[in-house]
């Protein structure tokens, strides 16, 4: 409780250290205009400064002005639902001129900034690490309910689903406790490295969300093994004349095949130098249906929202958040429905809270940013399911009863310093510190409580020299661990420590402005969890009974990367091959032993090889035509043995387009779209695995907007698989015993600005 008070202590002085005052330096307006390619005005355009997260509205005539900006150099970009988001750079204080920034109302989907990959805002063709961007429109048009059926179509990423509701992100092969989920920059810690949890955020609150295709532990420390997904929020808006503003948005939608229903209300405003923002999301559905039928006890409900407060200054500017993400979810035996009683599976309870402090402070050319985080995560399971206590070989199943609850309480603190040397040289020199607790409670146990403390120290600097950038990056981490003694599955206190040293070095060669040649090289690494080396008891969502390994090593991978990118006006193209090396990979394999009526599984260690890649191709082929297209692949295996690894994805292919009609009748900005899906049976089957056949997916969009009582509606239909075609997706816990959702119809009304 010390260290909590402590963090508490640092995380109120520094607030109250670093929340800008105006002081009367010599600072200066950026303003300008936001049009289309017309030269049209676009009104309600958000525009942002994304070094110091100030954001505004344009007004009727697209005009935007953001006062008071400390001279330097940035990143200004502007976005606005049913158009391609755009950014440019300013140097403020060496020029006056107002800044034009022109949107597409083209159906590409690019980002043009990405600040995860170097924790600066960074465009594609110059990030030495491989990355991604799910765009405010794609999140909106192919959002689910977990953050994983959101992320599922970028090249590179996967979806390990739990039905409808449940899924974990899996990028190049890897997932759970080896992809690392950011919230705004700050670390997510949940228990979703167990089978049945996914991620604690709602993705729909997102602006954009970005991803890294590989180790990024130099960056982000453990569970960066193979990659990380960073949950970005909009910046808050400001009103630099003093004038109060505000707007509101609203979204409602169906879908036909679970009869899922929800929505999001957002209400955001400011005036001076404040700016606020309230979102929710509220979802529920009935159980989902295949070409086959109903399958039971797939049911689920989930409210998230979020809360924003922001304080802005000549220096800088403080965010404050509050977010919560709760739901409960509905999950089929792992043995398949009860004969008897189809509804009456396991139910999975989350609830999760996290109260966070941004800052962002310049001085004297450095960008202070500190980030100070508190969430409270639990976890509980009610069935019908009992185990029989130490010594006993029968128990009496009580209806509906806890199971199994899970507690986990973080603290985290981040402090970075952004610097530049011109145009030459840019970095980030860092430091972060966590606490953790975790409380395990019954009548069914399988690991102890435990704290966990880490701290790290970290700097990652870039250097141009004409057509070449070069990267290069060093993190040292140190973790313990601390068990208590449980004596529900005969555990005895215990305490672990690791110490790891990661490293990342890349370059970017650019022969011509529209061309990227990149090699990295980068380290990965991560601490076995609680599973991993204390499991001692029934997991009966898998019908299984786990027991770890305490003596298990951190697990520790080597990753090269090599690709090809192309950005233009009209075609963007990225081709990447990797190889990534884990010495000490974790899994667990079944024994011939029974415990409990179940079978043993076992915590083992095994190097292990990846290897693939991932292309990625985007065309507007003409001023209406946008045609796309994706591949990606991996092989993973054991070493030396030559073993696949399990549940390693089949290759798959997207093919699609989409085309834009402008204006027609009364509707605007009309778009018709569709791609096809294409995933290949896996041949390379580990042992344990379910052999599934492959299949192809049809999906069809509409969009367009309308005027409703004076008021532009956006409405969008979206048909996934059209065709209702019968399949078994090879990354399903569903897939043993049931098929795969088929045809789903959904429509979706939004007005407002979002």
């Amino acid at each position: 409780m010390s260290f909590i008070r402590r963090a508490r202590a640092i995380s109120l002085g520094l607030a109250v250290t670093l929340v800008p005052v105006v002081v009367g330096a010599q600072n200066h307006a950026v303003s300008g205009r936001v049009t289309d390619v017309g030269g049209r005005p676009i009104a309600t355009a958000s525009v942002s400064i994304v070094e110091l997260r100030q954001a505004t509205t344009t007004d009727q005539r697209g005009d935007f002005r953001l006062g008071d900006v400390p001279p330097g150099r940035y990143t200004i970009s502007a976005r606005r639902v049913g158009y391609t988001p755009a950014a440019t750079t300013v140097v403020v204080g060496k020029s006056s001129d107002a800044v034009t920034i022109k949107l597409e109302t083209s159906a590409k989907r690019f980002e043009p900034v990405n600040v995860t990959a170097t924790r600066l805002p960074t465009r594609g063709l110059a990030s030495p690490l491989s990355a991604s961007v799910l765009t405010g429109d794609e999140v909106d048009r192919d959002g689910g309910v977990s953050l994983a059926h959101s992320l599922a179509r970028l090249a590179g990423v996967r979806n390990v689903s739990t039905g409808q509701e449940i899924g974990k992100p899996m990028i190049r092969g890897l997932f759970g406790p080896r992809i690392l989920v950011l919230a705004d920059g700050s670390r997510l810690e949940d228990y979703s490295w167990s089978e049945e949890d996914g991620p604690s955020i709602d993705a729909r609150i997102a602006q954009r969300i970005e991803v890294i295709r590989g180790p990024a532990s130099v960056l982000y420390g453990s569970e960066a093994l193979s990659g990380v997904v960073n949950v970005v929020p909009a910046d808050l808006p400001y009103s630099p004349d003093g004038t109060k503003q505000r707007r509101e948005a609203i979204e409602v939608y169906g879908a036909s095949n679970n009869v899922e229903m929800g929505g999001a209300l957002m209400a955001e405003g400011s005036q001076s130098k404040f700016g606020w923002r309230a979102m929710g999301t509220g979802r529920f559905s009935l159980n989902y249906q295949t070409p086959n039928g109903e399958v039971p006890n797939s049911s689920f409900w989930a409210f998230n929202g979020e809360g924003a407060f922001g304080i802005r200054g000549d220096h800088g500017n403080t965010t404050f958040r509050a977010a919560h993400y709760g739901g409960e979810f509905h999950l089929l035996e792992s043995t398949g429905p009860e004969v008897g009683d189809p509804e009456g599976g396991p139910v999975r309870q989350v609830l999760d809270d996290r109260l966070q402090m941004t800052n962002d402070y310049l001085t004297h050319g450095i960008r202070l940013e500190t980030k100070a985080q508190f969430q409270r995560h639990s976890l509980a399971e009610v069935s019908d399911d009992c185990v029989p206590p130490p010594g006993q070989t029968t128990c009496t199943p009580v209806k509906d009863q806890q199971a199994f609850g899970l507690v986990l309480n973080t603290g985290t603190i981040d402090v970075l310093a952004h610097h530049a040397v011109g145009d030459a040289l840019t970095g980030t020199v860092g430091v972060s510190g966590m606490y953790q607790s975790s409380g395990s409670s019954g009548p069914i146990f399988i690991v102890p409580s435990a704290t966990i403390n880490s701290a790290a120290g970290f700097a990652f600097e870039q250097l141009t020299a004409g057509q070449f950038t070069f990267a290069v990056g060093a993190r040292g981490d140190t973790r313990s661990l601390s068990s208590d003694a449980q004596s529900e599955i005969s555990h005895a206190a215990d305490d672990r420590s690791w110490s790891v040293a990661t490293g990342d070095a890349g370059v970017v060669f650019r022969p011509i402005p529209a061309l990227a040649l990149v090699a990295n090289y980068g380290m990965g690494w991560r601490a076995p969890t609680l599973f991993d080396l204390y499991a001692n008891g029934p997991n009966l969502a898998e019908a299984r009974f786990e027991i770890g390994d305490p003596t298990l090593s951190a697990e520790r991978s080597k990753n090269i990367d090599g690709g090809i990118r192309w950005e233009s006006n009209r075609v963007r193209a990225d081709l990447t091959v990797f190889q990534n090396t884990v010495d000490d990979f974790i899994f667990t394999t079944p024994t011939t032993q029974t415990q409990n009526g179940l079978r043993v599984f076992r915590h083992i260690q095994s190097d292990a090889r990846l290897t693939g890649g991932e292309a990625s191709i985007e065309a507007r082929a003409t001023d209406r035509l946008t045609l796309r297209a994706s591949h990606d692949l991996v092989r993973g295996e054991q070493r030396p043995s030559g073993t696949p690894l399990p549940l390693m994805p089949p290759p798959r292919t997207i093919v699609g387009g989409d085309v834009g009609f402008g204006r027609v009748g009364s509707f605007d900005r009309v778009s018709v779209g569709g791609d096809v899906e294409i995933h290949q049976k896996q041949t390379r089957l580990n042992p344990n695995d379910f052999a599934t056949n492959g299949y192809s997916l049809v999906n069809l969009d509409f969009r367009a907007s309308h005027l409703v009582k004076a008021r532009p509606v956006q409405f969008d239909l979206e048909v996934r698989n059209a065709l209702n075609t019968s399949y078994r997706d090879f990354l399903s816990r569903f897939k043993e015993f049931a098929l795969a959702p088929g045809v789903s119809v959904i429509l979706k009304a939004s007005a407002g600005a979002w």
